[in-house]
């Protein structure tokens, strides 16, 4: 599943993009409204963790423009402000969710994960299959005629956006975008390793074909 943070306070956006990944979430940080929108409109995002109190464009205005444009994402919105008056603003605006700074981690998590089931994002509740693979993205599970894979969350990601292609090349870049968030990882080396393994877990016949110039896609020989 993937995030956008939108938190202009800079240590506590790292710290909770960074406990965030260790959750398995892919996660993109935005520091203010304006790089929100811009963020949003780039990637296929499930949940939106929205602080209210943004730079440069409000939250609340943010928050309208995703609702008047009918973007997938489900929106939990963050405020220091937590009383009743502003809970209801907050979800009149379009919000799913609202919690109210201080928040324990946890809690965080939990509303993440409630949200995430709730997201009306098709791509984030499909079950896609080629050539005997089941993908079940909601349930993160993957098999192969009936048998369970064990895949890290590179290679569920890899497999996942080459799925949702559809028999199209996805370029290493682009699997680069859809995949990985941290900035030291992203090589056009770790994808090809990352497919090598993938290609490996899934067994015979291949099914990941790859052409120069044109990156990998779904396909059988």
């Amino acid at each position: 599943m993937r995030l956008l943070l939108v938190e202009d306070e800079a240590d506590l956006a790292d710290t909770l993009a960074d406990g965030l990944r260790r959750e398995g979430y892919l996660v993109d940080v935005a520091r203010d409204g304006a790089q929100a929108l811009t963020a949003a409109a780039a990637a296929d995002v499930d949940v939106i963790v929205l602080d209210r109190d943004l730079p440069v464009l409000h939250g609340d205005a943010v928050c309208r423009t995703l609702v008047a444009q009918q973007y997938a994402a489900r929106i939990l919105m963050l405020t220091a402000a937590g009383t009743l008056n502003d809970r209801v603003e907050g979800l009149d605006l379009g919000a799913d969710d609202y919690l109210a700074k201080p928040f324990a981690y946890v809690e965080l998590l939990a509303r993440i994960r409630a949200l995430g089931r709730r997201s009306l994002s098709p791509r984030s509740n499909a079950v896609r299959e080629f050539a005997g693979v089941r993908l079940d993205v909601a349930r993160r599970v993957a098999e192969r005629d009936g048998m369970p894979i064990h895949l890290t969350l590179k290679e569920f990601g890899v497999l996942e956006t080459l799925l949702a292609a559809e028999g199209g090349y996805v370029s290493a870049d682009d699997l680069l975008d859809e995949v990985w968030d941290e900035p030291l990882e992203r090589t056009r080396g770790v994808v090809k390793i990352v497919v090598h393994t993938l290609r490996r877990k899934l067994g015979a016949p291949a099914v990941i074909q790859s052409a120069a110039g044109h990156g990998y896609r779904m396909g059988t020989a």
